[in-house]
């Protein structure tokens, strides 16, 4: 057993790269001073949206030694996942579905935890220390805190940029009572650059380094729970689950690479999926096919809203059938955007009104609006200033 933090240190470093991990900084618990600041002006502009947890437990989210007063260092680690290509090419084919580049594959929670457990087992068992692991599921703020150790910095979009690997690092944490040589920052090296800013199809960066959550197309499609308002439908153009625009756009990319952890791999039929395959997945077929994945977790209802967000903005009237058949799905998240969908590709096929039953406030108010168009399309008044008789 040796207590020597560089030592120990040093054998972290060994036995991350060899579990894969792709880079290793060392912080500690007091590195961030500003952030309880930062978070809370945060939360008081009500940019967290629907993410209610984000205001829970803010006091341990703002200070590690909150979350456990015997943390000493605080190990910071990065996973590159890198794509192959652009992932942005995709938007371009408007009857194939776009989906974020972490999570065209395993889930990186499972796959790094599990890396993590065994990295924290060298602290234990060769340093004696207590330690706790963490993948973005408790109330720890990775981003700053990588960027306090040297992993990279947090660029204007909010995410952490490396110089390595561009935009593309997954974060893990081990916070222990160990004492290690720490790292410390590198500064901010996006300069006057504002392509993550300008690239964004809603407008979800009131400032630089500031996102707004609620026009988030990553927290639109992932997080939120309800109908995706009728002002940012357009702009997600054919992305079904989560946005890579203002990472891909990065010009520290330059210097990515491709993810060499073969657990985390794209699978090839998550890169660009056909949006018609995707819309005639049951319950059982959607759990099947995302099973192990980030997207399983947000739910076959929530995905469909996308698809059919997507198919309505495809113009490829070959698709209103299946906005049409799914109508009567089950879940009104799903019917409500299907009555979109079809008013956008083929309002002639609509229904003249909702089938009889059908009692869902949100679905009833798709109704109403694809009607209303409806109506104003057909009018001769329509668009002469004067509202339809």
């Amino acid at each position: 057993m040796t207590r020597d933090g560089a030592g120990l240190r040093r054998l972290l470093e060994e036995r991350a790269r060899a579990l894969g991990f792709d880079a290793l900084a060392v912080t500690g618990p007091e590195a961030v001073p500003d952030l309880p600041a930062r978070l809370s002006a945060w939360l008081d502009a009500g940019h967290q949206a629907g993410m209610g947890w984000m205001g829970e437990r803010v006091a341990e989210r703002a200070s590690p030694a909150a979350l456990w007063p015997a943390v000493r260092s605080i190990v910071m680690l990065g996973v590159n996942a890198g794509p192959q290509e652009d992932p942005r090419a995709v938007l371009a084919a408007r009857d194939r579905g776009a989906i974020a580049v972490y999570a065209q594959r395993r889930d990186y929670h499972d796959v790094i935890k599990g890396k993590l457990k065994e990295l924290g087992g060298i602290l234990a068992a060769r340093g004696g220390a207590d330690l706790k692991v963490f993948v973005d599921t408790a109330p720890v703020m990775e981003k700053p805190l990588a960027a306090a150790a040297g992993l990279g910095w947090q660029g204007k979009n909010t995410l952490l940029v490396s110089r390595e690997f561009g935009t593309w690092l997954l974060l893990g944490a081990i916070y222990t009572n160990a004492e290690l040589p720490r790292d410390s920052g590198i500064g901010d090296r996006c300069g006057s650059c504002r392509r993550c800013l300008d690239v964004c199809p809603t407008d979800a960066f009131p400032a630089p380094y500031r996102l707004d959550a609620n026009r988030c197309i990553a927290y639109l499609t992932i997080e939120h729970a309800g109908p995706i308002a009728p002002e940012f439908r357009e702009a997600m153009g054919n992305r079904v689950f989560g946005c890579d625009d203002c990472l891909a756009v990065c010009p520290w990319n330059k210097f990515a690479q491709a993810a060499r952890e073969a657990r985390l791999s794209a699978r090839q039929d998550l890169a660009s999926p056909a949006l018609a395959e995707l819309a005639r997945l049951d319950e059982a077929a959607f759990r099947a096919r995302f099973a192990g994945t980030p997207v399983k977790r947000t739910g076959r209802a929530r995905v469909l809203r996308n698809v059919l967000i997507a198919i309505g903005n495809s113009g490829d009237a070959t698709l209103a059938a299946e906005a049409e058949r799914l109508l009567d799905d089950p879940s009104p998240l799903v019917r409500g955007m299907a009555v979109w969908a079809l008013a956008r590709l083929a309002p002639e096929r609509l229904p003249p009104g909702p089938p009889p039953g059908e009692e869902d406030p949100d679905v009833l108010r798709e109704w109403r609006l694809a009607l209303n168009q409806g109506v104003q399309r057909a009018s001769p008044l329509a668009g002469a200033g004067q509202r339809p008789a």
